[in-house]
């Protein structure tokens, strides 16, 4: 498939800076071969797996990088491994199984067989049957290992890159994430369960709908109504210097003026509305810091939240130009006590395909896909809170937007 050019950039993306984003980027089947090229298989670090999944040697676990298929497995030194999930032979898949043990990973088809670092290790009839056929002298087996990763791990969170040239993992980071990601994972980790959101539209349409921390007063009535997060509440929004990740955080204020919401009629006061169970918004401040909703979102794909004590891994798995996927990690401490994990547990209700808040996320990006039609040469607006790409103490921005699209549009070369 054709990928464009960088002749052809111009034409596509003529205005300078981040503030108007192209239609076409969300629905063009050669862009989305470009960012399988550029992007996740580049010079990015990608999320594959929370080391609790893999605890012992042989563990493995079968994920995406983007759309390529990918499994990490625990090697017998306890160092992490990761490797295209294709065999070499025919181009089947190796891991059928989302999560295993092997001592060797073996193809279905022709039982091409690979190790835990993805060298190939066994060819079946390589000698022939009978002295007749097989493989031919020049074949080696060395020349058809799989094609690696570099890995790296960081607060018990498993990351790999097709690049091996890649700047390190803290360094592709920076410290202020860093230490926001140790935030939320500072201790050992337990999955507490697991959730697949199917989303109508391209990934990027999520990518950009959990940076942008305004559209929660206006789309999620929950939030609104029952104060978890309001834009009267102190926070902020932390963006890296390459514009790739960012942070958006807020505390409750319990003496933040509610007049704005009132005024703009933004649905955040209502007779209509109540919880049966209230202590689905209960909370303990386990962090020390009063921070009671923390999104975190590392470029490409990753996404960590912290819902009061709802505690989220999310990886965005794009699924073709139009589609994509969600999957949602549940995970708490394995020092919680059990009313902490029946907190975690109540509170899930709150995020994932069917909760009181992420159902409008999942909603409202198939509204844009399905809006597409006809806007060749259209560009979106991206100019909340200025045109710059940087931190601000105001959520009312779109600043964290931008920033994507400062490091897309450098990956992407447009």
């Amino acid at each position: 498939m054709k990928t464009p050019s960088s002749a052809a950039a111009p034409s596509l993306w003529p205005d300078p800076g981040f503030t108007h984003i192209p239609y076409e980027l969300y629905d063009d089947p050669e862009i989305y071969a470009r960012e399988r090229e550029r992007i996740f298989m580049g010079p990015t670090w990608n999320y594959l797996a929370l080391e609790c999944e893999i605890p012992n040697p042989g563990d493995y676990k079968a994920t995406t990088v983007g759309d390529v298929p990918v499994v990490v497995v625990r090697a017998k030194d306890g160092s992490v491994n990761a490797f295209e999930n294709r065999c070499a032979h025919r181009g089947a898949l190796l891991c059928l199984e989302r999560f295993g043990n092997a001592r060797a990973f073996t193809c279905v088809y022709h039982a091409w067989s690979y190790d835990q670092a993805g060298k190939l290790v066994g060819v079946a009839f390589e000698k022939g049957v009978k002295g007749a056929g097989g493989m031919p002298p020049s074949f080696k087996r060395g020349d058809h290992n799989l094609r690696t990763l570099k890995t790296a791990t960081k607060a018990g969170l498993v990351f790999g890159t097709f690049d091996h040239a890649a700047p390190s993992l803290d360094d592709y980071l920076g410290p202020e994430i860093g230490g926001r990601l140790e935030r939320v994972l500072g201790k050992p980790v337990k999955v507490l369960g697991y959730n697949t959101q199917v989303l109508r539209n391209n990934w990027k349409l999520y990518a950009e709908n959990v940076k942008d921390p305004y559209h929660a007063s206006i789309l999620h009535l929950f939030f609104t109504t029952f104060k978890v997060n309001r834009l009267t509440q102190k926070g902020g929004i932390l963006v890296d210097g390459s514009g790739a990740h960012h942070v958006s955080y807020s505390m409750i204020d319990g003496n933040s003026a509610e007049a704005e919401y009132r005024d703009a009629k933004l649905r955040s006061d209502s007779d209509e509305f109540g919880l049966k169970e209230p202590s689905l918004l209960d909370g303990r401040d386990e962090f020390g810091d009063g921070i009671t909703l923390q999104i975190l979102s590392v470029f490409p794909s990753l996404v960590l939240q912290q819902i009061r004590n709802s505690l989220v891994v999310r990886q965005i798995v794009p699924k073709g130009p139009d589609r994509s996927e969600v999957i949602w990690t549940h995970y708490g401490f394995d020092d919680d006590d059990g009313d902490l994990t029946d907190l975690r547990l109540r509170q899930a209700n709150m995020v994932g395909p069917a909760g009181y808040i992420s159902m409008e996320d999942g909603a409202v990006g198939a509204f844009v896909q399905r809006a597409l039609p006809g806007t060749r040469g259209e560009r979106s607006i991206v100019m909340m809170g200025g045109d710059g790409v940087e931190s601000q103490a105001s959520r009312a921005t779109e600043t964290s937007i931008r920033g994507f699209w400062k490091a897309y549009r450098s990956l992407m070369g447009l």
